[in-house]
């Protein structure tokens, strides 16, 4: 096991900037999720530690080796590819064993190590089965085996559920994650769905355009994200982004004074909305018209018009109310979040009234 260091790692491709300035440590036995949309720099970053890719600038540290300008097969680093990268012509058992025969091991001891992996994921019963033979689920379970058979420094994961429907996905999350604390070893997961970057990680680093947008464990950056990118991006459905204007229909402007006028943008979360007061800890009311109700079961998300914006509240899936409405509803004050015109948070701490009055009828 290894801790991992970034130090100003950088990658062009060309003209084009697809990682600058990556700085970032990961504590030895940490699972660290690298999340963001498509193109943000994540897998690039993912490749150039596995040494698939060459980095343009920095360094890269496992342990106390720099590894940055170091061949592939001599960083001891697992990789679980998206697509399994599986041999079509092998057994799983062939598969698993293949890194550990060429590395000379011995036929007794790389069957001992099969073994005991497949075990451990639940696939001892299909080692003699072909890739084609077996379940998205299961070729999953062999890539993964592959990687814990070489008794690597580092696991490395691509988007290793994407092929996975969502049922399979949430157990396969759930595996990845009991395996990790079990074996204890440092492991970088890539990701471009936030609810797997939330339920895996002890923390996530949030990126785009190349550049690290906020580290944090999943709570802390869903509570306080630092810029509004990552409030419209973490979370599902996301943080409600409002510009300043909408302050008077929210019936806010008792909160804005003690921020100055640095606000540009309000943050609420769908879940801060409530059409009962008492839910609330510190309720601020306000009416809206209800466009369109998503039943999903034990909760709706209604969508909301607030003058010419777009609003969504995450409510109990017990209500009763139908597109057209006209509802009064209430917010959370003590959840909301402010942001300046660079777009980046305002710290309202020290700001934020203890008991916002609620504005007379």
């Amino acid at each position: 096991m290894a801790s991992i260091s970034f130090r100003g790692l950088a990658k062009h491709f060309g003209e084009v900037v697809a990682v600058q300035d990556f700085t970032l440590d990961v504590p030895d036995g940490e699972l660290l999720v690298l999340v963001g949309p498509s193109g943000c720099g994540k897998t690039t970053t993912l490749r150039m530690l596995a040494g698939l890719e060459a980095p343009t600038a920095g360094e890269i540290w496992l342990g106390e080796t720099e590894i940055a300008r170091l061949p592939a097969r001599e960083r001891n680093i697992a990789m679980v590819f998206q697509n399994y990268a599986l041999y079509p012509h092998m057994s799983v058992a062939e598969n698993v064993g293949f890194a550990l025969r060429l590395a000379g091991v011995k036929r007794d001891e790389v069957a001992r190590r099969v073994m005991t992996a497949a075990e451990m994921m639940g696939i001892g019963g299909l080692l003699e089965r072909r890739p084609r033979e077996l379940s998205g689920g299961q070729r999953q379970r062999v890539a993964v085996c592959r990687a814990i058979v070489r008794d690597p420094q580092a696991f490395l994961f691509d988007e290793p559920l994407s092929n996975l429907d969502a049922k399979l996905r949430m157990s396969a999350r759930a595996e990845i994650r009991r395996l990790q604390q079990r074996l204890g070893v440092t492991t970088v997961y890539v990701t471009h769905d936030q609810v797997e970057a939330m339920t895996l990680a002890d923390r996530m680093v949030v990126m785009h355009d190349g550049c690290i947008q906020q580290v944090g464990s999943p709570l802390d950056i869903y509570a306080r994200p630092a810029n509004t990118f990552v409030a419209g991006f973490i979370g599902s459905p996301p943080l409600n982004l409002l510009p300043v204007s909408v302050s008077g229909m929210l019936r806010l402007p008792q909160l804005l004074p003690s921020l100055g006028s640095e606000v540009a943008t309000i943050g609420i979360r769908p879940e801060s909305i409530s059409l009962r007061a008492s839910d609330l800890r510190r309720p601020l009311h306000f009416s809206a018209q209800l466009e369109l109700v998503e039943a999903l079961g034990a909760e709706s998300l209604l969508h909301l018009r607030l003058g010419e914006w777009p609003l969504l509240a995450r409510v109990p899936g017990t209500v009763t109310v139908s597109a057209g409405d006209e509802l009064t509803l209430a917010m959370d004050g003590s959840s909301l979040c402010f942001f300046g015109h660079d777009g980046k948070l305002i710290d309202d701490s020290d700001t934020m009234p203890t008991h916002p009055s609620e504005p007379k009828p």
